[in-house]
C-alpha cells in the first residue's frame, strides 16, 4: 500500500509545471533591456528638454540685454550740458560702454556760493523734484567743469541740498547748476564667478548690478556720420548708429559633450549670439 502511494506522488510530481533556471534568467534579461530602453529614451527626452529650457533662457536673457542697451542708447546725449560726453566706449573682449544722458527736466541753481567743498548748496529755485539719495550732476555753466554727487538730503522748504556722506572737489559759485541726470556703465563680469558671467550695469557711487546672467560676451561697434564703422570712437558726437552684438550661454553644460577629456570647458555649453542696431537720436 505504501508502494502505491509512492507511485501516486510520483505521477503527481512529474506532472507539475515549472520554470527551469535558464528560463528564469532569460526573462531576467530580457526584463533588464526593456527597461534600460525605457529609462535610456526617458532620460534622453529630459536631457532636450533641459537643453531646450537652457536656449529658451539665454535667447530671453541676451533679448532683454539688448532691450535695455537700445532703451539707454537711444537717450544718450538728450540734454547733456558742455563738456559731458553722451557716450565713453570701451574696446575689449568684452567691450564697455558708459551712456550719459538728461532724464527729466528737474533742475536747479545755487542762489549762494559755496564756502567749502563740503558745504551745503544753497538753491535759487524749487528743489522738490530732487529726492533724497540721489545722485546728480553740478557744473559751472561757463567753464563747463562739473561732477556727480550723491544728495543726502533735500531741505525742499529751505532750498538746501545737502551732500553730507562726500564732499565735492571744489567750491562752486553761485549760479553753479544742478541736474537731474542719469550715468549707466554696461560690462561683462566675468572675473567674480568665471562659471556664470553676467551682463552688469553700475550707476554713479554704486556697486556694479547683475542685469543678465550667463551673458559671456558685448560687442558694440559704432557708424559714424561719413558712413565708417569702428570699434572705438574718437569723437562721441561723430555717433550716428551703435551696432550691438551680445553673446549668451546655457546655464549647464551641454550633456552630449559633457564627459571627461572631450572638449575645453567653453566647448561643453551652447551659445547664441544676438545682434541689433541702435540709431543715437540725441547726439
Amino acid at each position: 500500500m505504501i508502494r502505491g502511494y509512492a507511485m501516486k506522488w510520483n505521477i503527481q510530481l512529474r506532472n507539475c509545471s515549472g520554470l527551469s533556471l535558464l528560463e528564469v534568467l532569460v526573462a531576467l534579461v530580457l526584463t533588464g533591456l526593456v527597461t534600460t530602453a525605457v529609462l535610456k529614451v526617458y532620460v534622453t527626452q529630459h536631457q532636450n528638454y533641459l537643453a531646450q529650457d537652457d536656449i529658451t533662457e539665454v535667447q530671453q536673457s541676451a533679448r532683454a540685454a539688448i532691450a535695455e542697451l537700445a532703451r539707454h542708447i537711444r537717450m544718450a546725449g538728450n540734454g547733456l550740458p558742455h563738456g559731458l560726453e553722451p557716450i565713453v566706449a570701451r574696446d575689449g573682449d568684452p567691450d564697455t560702454l558708459v551712456l550719459t544722458y538728461r532724464i527729466d527736466d528737474c533742475e536747479t541753481f545755487l542762489s549762494d556760493s559755496m564756502s567749502l567743498p563740503t558745504s551745503e548748496l544753497k538753491c535759487g529755485s524749487d528743489i522738490s523734484c530732487f529726492r533724497d539719495d540721489q545722485w546728480v550732476y553740478i557744473f559751472h555753466p561757463d567753464s563747463g567743469g562739473g561732477e556727480f554727487f550723491l544728495v543726502s538730503d533735500v531741505q525742499a522748504t529751505a532750498y538746501k541740498l545737502q551732500h553730507s556722506t562726500m564732499s565735492l572737489s571744489q567750491a562752486y559759485d553761485k549760479d553753479a547748476i544742478v541736474l537731474s541726470m542719469e550715468q549707466v556703465r554696461f560690462f561683462i563680469d566675468n572675473v567674480t564667478d568665471t562659471a556664470h558671467p553676467c551682463l552688469m550695469v553700475q550707476l554713479p557711487g554704486r556697486s556694479p548690478q547683475v542685469y543678465a546672467e550667463n551673458i559671456t560676451d558685448l560687442q558694440f561697434q559704432y557708424r559714424l556720420r561719413n558712413g565708417m564703422i569702428v570699434d572705438e570712437p574718437v569723437l562721441a558726437t561723430d555717433i550716428r548708429e551703435v551696432l550691438i552684438s551680445v553673446t549668451g550661454r546655457s546655464a549647464n553644460p551641454n550633456w552630449e559633450m559633457d564627459r571627461p577629456g572631450e572638449g575645453d570647458q567653453q566647448e561643453k555649453y551652447r551659445f547664441r549670439t544676438y545682434t541689433s542696431s541702435v540709431n543715437v537720436r540725441n547726439i
